[in-house]
């Protein structure tokens, strides 16, 4: 008779409200809640109507769900190796079956609702969740890794306009500035890690580079979005557009002379970035069909 998992033997003692909360710590919350809403929120800004936004928000929630766990699933054993912290499937909060299987049932509710917003914008979504299972599944560790992010950031648009009535194509610009906005969130969120996973065998694009270089990298994509937020929209730009161009390059460009002092510095300014871009995007919401 074989002795039983010690992970799941943990998850037995601590009992479903136990297993709950490390599954909720192994989806990767901080990426999963904020993808979620800014899908979301740009549901509303672009007019779909409550039903739609409702739909939105519960499949974008499955796919990242899905996305988190499997993550956790694969890299338990790297995660354990690297010593990575706040990883339940690492350190055995959580048994990496368990998660497995949260994984692929996530994945499986993201199939109907996904397409509850019709065909063409039910398959653009799919296509962006199932290349981050690619990124996960060995992607993550080739010089393509960013291009999971870009496509799973850039078909976003397309799943919110695509379910309007009329499955109106999203503006080439918010396409193309939410794929950059995939980039730089691919570099900004491996940026901790790559000393990690160099130790574990991952060389993605990051890892490649090494961490001085990524840290000055991080903005230039997250730029290239807001000079297509501010100048793709027909019509000349506002004094607001103007103003979040720069200030968006005053952040990079503090990050940027601040490196030699403070290594988070590059980071903290890209994320600032990041989120003026994301208002530049809800902004022009009612613009995406253009």
């Amino acid at each position: 008779m074989t002795d039983p998992d010690p992970a799941a033997a943990a998850v037995v003692r601590g009992g479903p409200v136990r297993t709950a909360v490390a599954l909720a710590l192994a989806c990767h919350p901080g990426p999963t809640v904020a993808v979620t809403a800014l899908v979301t929120a740009l549901a509303v800004a672009a007019g779909r109507d409550p039903a739609g936004c409702v739909l939105v928000a519960a499949a974008v929630l499955a796919g990242q769900l899905s996305i988190g766990w499997c993550n956790d699933a694969l890299d338990a054993g790297r995660d354990a190796a690297a010593g990575r912290t706040g990883k339940p499937a690492a350190d055995g909060t959580v048994s990496v079956t368990a998660v497995r299987v949260a994984a692929l049932t996530a994945l499986a509710l993201c199939v109907p609702l996904s397409l509850a917003s019709g065909r063409t914008a039910g398959l653009a979504h799919l296509v962006g969740v199932l290349g981050a299972w690619g990124y996960d599944f060995g992607l993550k560790a080739t010089v393509l890794s960013w291009a999971p992010y870009a496509v799973g950031f850039g078909v976003l648009p397309a799943f919110v306009t695509l379910g309007l009535p009329g499955e109106p194509w999203p503006a080439w610009w918010a396409v193309a500035a939410a794929a950059l906005l995939g980039v730089g969130a691919h570099l900004a969120n491996v940026l901790p890690d790559i000393e990690g996973d160099l130790a574990t065998g991952v060389r993605g694009w990051p890892q490649r580079l090494g961490a001085a270089r990524v840290r000055l990298l991080v903005p230039v994509p997250l730029l290239a979005a807001t000079c297509l937020l501010v100048l793709g929209p027909a019509g000349a730009p506002g004094v607001a557009g103007w103003a979040a161009m720069a200030a968006a390059v005053l952040l990079a460009a503090g990050g940027a002379l601040l490196a030699g002092r403070s290594a988070r510095a590059p980071f903290v300014t890209a994320v600032a970035v990041a989120a003026v871009d994301v208002l530049l995007l809800l902004a022009n919401g009612a613009a995406l069909t253009a």
